[in-house]
C-alpha cells in the first residue's frame, strides 16, 4: 500500500520548492502573453501546447490512454472545473496585476481546508486550521484595502481571481477523492483536451482581438506556460502528490505567493505597496500555520526494508 503524507527526502524537497517557484511565477508569464494575445486565446494556445506535449510523452513512455467504466463522468466533472477555473484566471489576470493575482489565487489552500472538512472523510477543521484561515483572509482584505493604482477594472479582476481560487479548491477537493482510481496523466490530459475547443470558441466571441502581437517575448511566455507549468509542472506535482501526500507538499506552497509578488515587481515593474507586503505576510503566515509541522527531512536514501 502506498505511504501517504510522509516526510520528503532532501532532493524531493528541493524539487518541490522548484515546482512552487515555477507555479508562483506563472501569473507573470500570463501577463506577458496577454500583452499580445486575448485571454481566452492565450488559454487555448497554452493548453494545446501542454496537451500535445503530455500526449507525446505518454505515447513515448507507452502509457495506457484507456479509462474504466464509470470514470468518464468523473473526467467530465474535472473538465468542467478546469475550464471554468482557467477561464476565470485568464480573464481576471487580463484586468489585475500579476502580484495581486498571485496573492489572491493563493487563497486556494484556505478554501480547500473549508471544503475538505465537509467532503473529505477524516479531514476536519481544527483550531490551527481556523487560525490559518483567519490569517489568509486578513491577507485578502489587505489586497482589497490597497488603493494605489487600483481601478474599477483591477477590482473586477481581483474578484474574478478570488472566484478562481474557490473553483480551484473545488477541483482539488474532488481530485483528492478520485486520484487513486486514475493514471496520473489522465487527470491532466483529458480536462485539457476537453477545455481547448471551449477556450478558442470563447476567444472568438469575447476576446476583442485574438492575436495582436505575437512577438518573441509573448511566444516565450506562452511556451513557459504550456511546456513548463501546464505539462511538466502539472504532471510532476500530481506524481509528487500521489507519492508523498498533500500534507508534505502543501508545506512548500508558501513559496508560490512570494515568487509571484517578487517577480511581478522585478519583471513587470508592478508596484509592491505596503498593503501588498502586509497581504503577503498574512497569506504566507496562514499557509505556514496550517501546513508546517516540526519535522526533519527524511533520509536521502531510506534504509532497506522501509
Amino acid at each position: 500500500m502506498q505511504k501517504l503524507n510522509q516526510d520528503l527526502p532532501l532532493l524531493a524537497g528541493i524539487f518541490t520548492s522548484m515546482l512552487c517557484v515555477i507555479f508562483g511565477s506563472n501569473a507573470v508569464a500570463i501577463k506577458i502573453s496577454l500583452s499580445g494575445l486575448g485571454p481566452f486565446t492565450t488559454a487555448g494556445l497554452r493548453f494545446s501546447i501542454a496537451a500535445l506535449s503530455i500526449f507525446l510523452w505518454a505515447k513515448i513512455t507507452r502509457r495506457s490512454f484507456g479509462i474504466k467504466k464509470g470514470q468518464l463522468h468523473q473526467l467530465l466533472i474535472l473538465s468542467l472545473f478546469f475550464t471554468v477555473q482557467l477561464s476565470l484566471l485568464y480573464f481576471g489576470l487580463s484586468k489585475t496585476n500579476a502580484s495581486r493575482g498571485t496573492l489572491l489565487i493563493n487563497l486556494q489552500p484556505f478554501f480547500v481546508l473549508f471544503l475538505a472538512h465537509y467532503f473529505i472523510p477524516g479531514d476536519q477543521i481544527t483550531i490551527k486550521k481556523i487560525l490559518g484561515l483567519f490569517m489568509g483572509f486578513i491577507g485578502m482584505a489587505f489586497v482589497f484595502i490597497g488603493k494605489k493604482g487600483v481601478t474599477a477594472d483591477v477590482q473586477v479582476g481581483d474578484f474574478m481571481i478570488v472566484i478562481t481560487a474557490f473553483v480551484w479548491a473545488c477541483n482539488t477537493a474532488y481530485t483528492k477523492r478520485i486520484i487513486d482510481k486514475f493514471e496520473t496523466f489522465h487527470l491532466v490530459l483529458y480536462p485539457m483536451i476537453c477545455s481547448v475547443p471551449l477556450f478558442f470558441l470563447a476567444g472568438l466571441f469575447w476576446d476583442s482581438t485574438m492575436i495582436t502581437d505575437a512577438n518573441l517575448k509573448v511566444v516565450a511566455s506562452l511556451l513557459y506556460q504550456g511546456l513548463l507549468t501546464a505539462s511538466f509542472g502539472f504532471v510532476a506535482w500530481t506524481n509528487m502528490l500521489r507519492k508523498y501526500g498533500a500534507v508534505s507538499l502543501h508545506s512548500f506552497i508558501f513559496i508560490m505567493p512570494i515568487a509571484g509578488v517578487l517577480l511581478g515587481g522585478l519583471v513587470l515593474g508592478e508596484p509592491i505597496t505596503f498593503s501588498i507586503l502586509l497581504a503577503l505576510l498574512f497569506i504566507v503566515s496562514g499557509v505556514l500555520v496550517v501546513n508546517l509541522k516540526t519535522r526533519k527531512y527524511a533520509p536521502l536514501f531510506p534504509p532497506r526494508g522501509i
